[in-house]
């Protein structure tokens, strides 16, 4: 490829890993369309279904035509901001798809954020109405009932609530090239900072299931474990537009229980499992203190993502699992995929893998460890902020190249080590440090069941401060602890204070929110 200038305000990138076979072209104009060679192939094998319902791929196009038609008489338009208050479900996933073919944008959103939040996002997006779907759990039509919405029942969604029709909305411009016109749009958790809404293409998210076929990820008759939330864009593009665009089912569950995932595996014979690190650390904790095997025939591939993977997790998995764990990194603005390890090339270590094919990747600046920040340019990259071009010419330079703000190491084989975010380093007595590299030590002790690691500004310096979860029936020695650390870090990386929390604060994916634990540290409420 030819060369690349150096990004604004860098010294210079090294080497790009390029791109060297055509660039991927998406087979169909829209999501929805892309489960039409399985309506056609296999109309009775069942493409989504949950605790109450099925839905086959005949009957999931039936679902999704209709579902279009009650939209399209409630008013929405194509360019219309749909706001979807909901967990993981069937009816979910038909008003996805059903918002696909209108040419309306979905805006899913998890019905545990706070009703703040919510209104937040319905105010931002400009929503044209807002529909909550009743579900197991109260929080998505006490949202609606909070907020007016009326009580009604589509026929292959289930019983929901609908907000009444802002006339004042106004629509988007509807274009033809999936790689331009916006499918989803995906609030952040603003993890580190305030939240912000990421406009994801059809051809962003068509390119996930392309590269989940590639890999041999999800194939036909594959039969996936649904809990990620959908809401967020792991569990939208690898459990909702993988799947049916490579003819899977998928099997929802809305929130994450040990004991489900247990039975799930059994009883539904799953044969793709995708997680997060906490989900996979508190699985193994209940089944060894249940007794109860994580051993199925079926399960064939497993999947980390979402947060740094330690070797010790990585090692109880496979012990418990009896199957590889694999790891990959992304970011809800590259859709989110960027890094992969590969199925026929395992690795024992906790790489993310190799860029994903289709994808470049680089190192901006590089420190003098090796590390720098990873810039990411691809079909997968995000068409940008919301109503916030100045953030989005901040994020994606000139030249394609999104950058990332995470730290990362590329090796010679060209597998990525994610060593930390550059807004998280904790500078202490002059050095860095990775807060993911205290942390994978803190979780390799065997009383830790998961931890995050902060900065605390002092005067003149900045403290490593270390947040523990303790396993269940365990207790914690501190000081059993500290050596332990110390056989495994620098001095200057030791943390200034371990302090048990009873649970770390997550988000609904699993991923912690150190920017909670950084505030409320600040404030003096920890």
């Amino acid at each position: 490829m030819s060369s690349t200038a150096a990004p604004a305000g860098q010294s210079g990138p090294a080497s790009a890993i390029p791109v060297s076979h055509p660039p991927f072209q998406p087979a169909f104009a829209r999501l929805h369309q892309t489960m039409a060679p399985w309506v056609a192939s296999h109309p009775d094998r069942i493409a989504v279904m949950d605790a109450h319902r099925a839905l086959r791929y005949a009957e999931l196009d039936e679902a999704v035509r209709e579902t279009a038609q009650t939209l399209t008489q409630l008013g929405v338009r194509g360019g219309d901001r749909v706001v979807l208050v909901t967990e993981n479900s069937v009816g979910c996933a038909v008003l996805l798809l059903a918002l696909s073919a209108i040419d309306a944008w979905s805006v899913p959103v998890n019905a545990r954020l706070s009703a703040r939040e919510i209104a937040n996002i319905v105010e931002h997006a400009g929503a044209r109405v807002t529909l909550y779907l009743d579900n197991d759990f109260p929080e998505a039509r006490e949202h609606g009932l909070a907020r007016g919405a009326q009580w009604t029942e589509w026929t292959h969604v289930g019983r929901l609530l609908v907000s009444a029709v802002d006339d004042a909305a106004v629509t988007e411009p509807v274009e033809a090239d999936p790689r331009q016109q916006v499918a989803a749009m995906i609030y952040t958790t603003g993890t580190t900072g305030a939240s912000k809404a990421v406009m994801l293409t059809h051809a962003n998210l068509m390119f996930i299931g392309h590269s989940n076929r590639l890999q041999s990820r999800v194939a036909p008759g594959d039969r996936v474990y649904g809990v990620l939330p959908i809401s967020h864009v792991y569990g939208l593009s690898v459990l909702l537009v993988g799947p049916v665009s490579n003819g899977a089912t998928v099997y929802y569950e809305p929130r994450f229980r040990p004991e489900k995932l247990a039975r799930a595996l059994v009883d539904q014979q799953l044969t793709v499992l995708h997680g997060v690190p906490a989900m996979y650390a508190k699985v193994i904790e209940w089944s060894r203190a249940n007794g109860q095997s994580l051993r199925t025939p079926a399960l064939r591939m497993a999947q980390s993502g979402g947060a740094p993977l330690t070797a010790t997790l990585k090692a109880a998995f496979e012990e418990a699992f009896g199957i590889v764990l694999h790891n990959g990194y992304g970011m809800t603005e590259t859709s989110p995929t960027v890094c992969q390890t590969r199925v026929e090339t395992p690795r024992s270590d906790c790489s993310v893998g190799a860029a994903v094919p289709d994808v470049e990747i680089m190192l901006g600046s590089p420190l003098p460890d090796g590390s720098g920040e990873l810039l990411v340019r691809g079909p997968n990259v995000m068409k940008g902020y919301y109503k916030r071009p100045d953030l989005t010419a901040q994020t994606i330079d000139t030249d394609g190249w999104l950058h990332t703000g995470d730290l990362a190491r590329i090796d010679a084989d060209g597998a990525v080590s994610i060593v930390g975010r550059s807004k998280e380093i904790i500078i202490h007595s002059g050095f860095n440090v990775y807060p993911e590299e205290v942390e994978q030590s803190l979780n390799a002790f065997p009383a830790v069941l998961q931890s995050a690691v902060v900065g605390r500004a002092i005067e003149g310096n900045e403290e490593v401060i270390a947040f523990v979860e303790v396993r269940g029936g365990m207790t914690l020695d501190e000081a059993a602890l500290r050596a332990f650390l110390r056989e495994r870090l620098s001095p200057y990386k030791m943390p200034a204070e371990v302090r048990i929390v009873t649970q770390l604060p997550a988000a609904p994916s699993g991923k912690i929110l150190k920017a909670k634990l950084r505030e409320q540290l600040a404030a003096g409420n920890l």
